[in-house]
């Protein structure tokens, strides 16, 4: 483990009973006549990650002694602490303690002050300064002075007495430092007396900081020899979910049975790794065993989308099954660009987002547009780019690598990157201030055949559409605008409209269209109740056919229109802990206008680490 080295703090007789007083109040002929032979003196202390002139140590008991985030230069310690942090707000925590070792660890050679051979070196230190012969006098006599990475001394700092007994520990490893070398002449007899005086006075403060700096080196050790890696940091979120749907019979059902209330849960696990501190490899994993109340009554192409919490699903086919969700890595190019590239990218992060949205508060129908995209995971890229100050552009590639399908295009040597299912993806965002974006999407999709005779149900086209003399693929082209707008502090509005048309290629020769429309409206109140939390309440339409064609043979209903209401509130018990209950109200389901009304209820919980 890397010591920190070279802490520097100005001692004086003159400070003996000092605790904290101002510098330049001192009477300048007391202090040249007492200080010359020990102001500031070099430390080996091993105080690793510990850096003392981050802590406000005025009246820290031994026991107290925690860790601070503070960032303040490791190589020095001025007479006044860079924070204003008491005693009793200082904290130990292991990841912050991970993320100092790790800092440490990486920390460039030219990042940590050396000793200065001499005192023109600090580029804060005048000959007209009034301690400026102690200083001189201990560079020529002792080699011990050190600065910040800046080469400043910041001598106007004022200090505590625990600081000053923290330069005076530094001052009498020095000197025994000099003595076990066999040069005890190079000590005056004058420097010891004075070293003994402060050693006597200050006795108390020198034992509570030797035994604080052990317990913590104790401790930095074990987090560091216990660290998950130096590189990758685990994250993970879990979900627990309530679910329960109630209705009368439903037309263009998956079952006529009443589901009854289930209990689920999905886990994601996330590894984020970074090489050079401006990357990011994303590896996640995730499991589930969630299947949903609603989708007894949602028709073959509503499957998990209307009335479906996000979370409330598997993390692949099969249930309580390990699968690979996510695989990226993200790099800087250009000046100010990112590319983003992987087997599996997850396309949800990165287009259609709305800041009030979250995976735990809404359904799969309204985390981003219904229409958008085939390719909701993806092997691909995606490039995004500021323009200016107040627009950015994205714009990705991405051929299906769902999780749901057993055989994916892209993966496959049938149909591989651009032979099977993919979707070019291109978003504009216009933010004229933080608190109001929009964004304007176009998504060009390919998309192969069900079976010979159909093809559909997925995103760009979510009905089913069924030819007798055969279907090979379909195109899609599908256009959203959607804005998020924090109108007050409490109080935000949100909306989304999409519209796409489908081209579907017949065997027999030609083809047939198909156009579809979307659009939902909300309204969020963060920070209701309490900081963190916030409600949410939309109203929707999944998706209404923009003709009648008649190949279409699901999703369609009776040509009627089905409306969704959401209600949500994310109320956060701790800071790793959130409750979400949530209410869906589904009006003429699966698109039939003589459907009864269908109720959904979800209770989850949320818990992040």
């Amino acid at each position: 483990m890397k010591k920190v080295s070279n802490i520097s703090i100005l001692l004086g007789l003159s400070l003996l009973a000092a605790t904290g007083a101002n510098a330049e109040t001192i009477n300048q002929s007391q202090v040249q006549s007492k200080v010359s032979s020990v102001p500031t003196l070099q430390s080996s202390l091993p105080v690793s990650e510990v850096k003392l002139s981050e802590v406000k140590i005025s009246e820290v008991k031994p026991s107290e002694v925690k860790l601070s985030e503070a960032s303040v230069p490791a190589t020095a310690i001025p007479a006044t602490p860079a924070t204003s942090l008491s005693s009793t707000e200082i904290k130990l925590s292991d990841s912050a303690t991970i993320q100092s070792i790790n800092a440490e660890l990486n920390r460039s050679k030219t990042e940590v002050a050396q000793n200065v051979t001499s005192v023109s070196q600090l580029s804060d230190v005048k000959p007209t300064d009034w301690a400026f012969t102690a200083l001189q006098s201990l560079v020529e006599r002792y080699g011990c002075i050190a600065g910040y990475p800046d080469r400043t001394f910041r001598g106007k700092q004022a200090t505590s007495r625990y600081e000053f007994a923290a330069g005076l520990n530094a001052c009498l490893d020095k000197i025994n430092e000099i003595i076990s070398a066999g040069l005890a002449d190079k000590v005056s007899k004058e420097d010891l007396a004075t070293l003994k005086k402060l050693q006597e006075e200050f006795a108390a403060e020198l034992a509570t900081l030797r035994g604080r700096v052990d317990a913590l080196d104790a401790k930095v050790a074990k987090l560091e020899a216990q660290q998950f890696s130096t590189t990758t940091k685990l994250s993970g979120l879990a979900f627990f979910n309530l679910t329960g749907a109630s209705s009368a019979t439903v037309s263009g059902a998956s079952s006529t049975a009443k589901p009854n209330i289930t209990f689920s849960g999905l886990v994601w696990l996330t590894l984020n790794t970074s090489f050079t501190g401006k990357d990011s490899l994303v590896t996640q994993l995730a499991v589930g065993n969630g299947s949903s109340p609603y989708n007894t009554y949602a028709g073959g192409s509503f499957f998990n989308t209307t009335g479906v919490p996000f979370t409330d699903q598997t993390a692949g086919v099969n249930s309580n099954q390990f699968i690979l969700r996510e695989l990226s890595y993200t790099f800087p190019v250009f000046d100010k660009a990112t590319l983003v590239v992987g087997p599996r990218v997850n396309f949800y992060k990165y287009f259609d987002g709305i800041r009030f949205i979250y995976p735990w508060n809404t359904t799969f129908n309204s985390i981003n547009s219904t229409l958008l995209s085939d390719s909701k995971r993806g092997a691909g890229a995606v490039f995004m780019t500021p323009l200016g100050n107040m627009f950015d552009f994205k714009v990705g590639y991405l051929a299906d690598s769902r999780e749901f399908v057993g055989t994916t295009s892209a993966s496959n040597p049938n149909e591989g990157l651009f032979g099977g299912t993919n979707n070019l993806t291109a978003e504009i965002g216009f933010k004229p201030s933080d608190a109001f974006k929009l964004r304007l999407i176009y998504s060009h999709g390919n998309f192969t055949r069900n079976t010979a005779t159909t093809i559909g149900g997925g995103p760009s086209f979510q009905g089913i559409a069924t030819v007798a003399s055969g279907v090979n693929n379909a195109q899609s082209d599908i256009f959203v605008a959607n804005f998020d707008w924090l109108v007050t502090k409490g109080f935000g509005l949100f909306g989304r409209y999409g519209y796409g048309t489908t081209n579907i290629n017949l065997t027999a020769g030609g083809s047939t269209s198909i156009n579809q429309y979307t659009f939902q409206v909300g309204a969020a109140f963060p920070d209701l109740f309490k900081e963190g939390a916030q409600a949410m309440i939309s109203f929707s339409l999944p998706y209404k056919f923009g003709d009648s064609s008649n190949v279409i043979t699901a999703g369609r209903g009776n040509d009627g229109t089905e409306y969704n209401l959401e209600l949500s509130y994310i109320y956060p018990v701790t800071k790793n802990i959130s409750l979400v209950p949530s209410a869906y109200f589904i009006f003429n389901p699966n698109n039939f206008s003589t459907n009864p009304t269908v109720f959904v209820g979800n209770l989850q919980a949320v818990f992040s680490f």
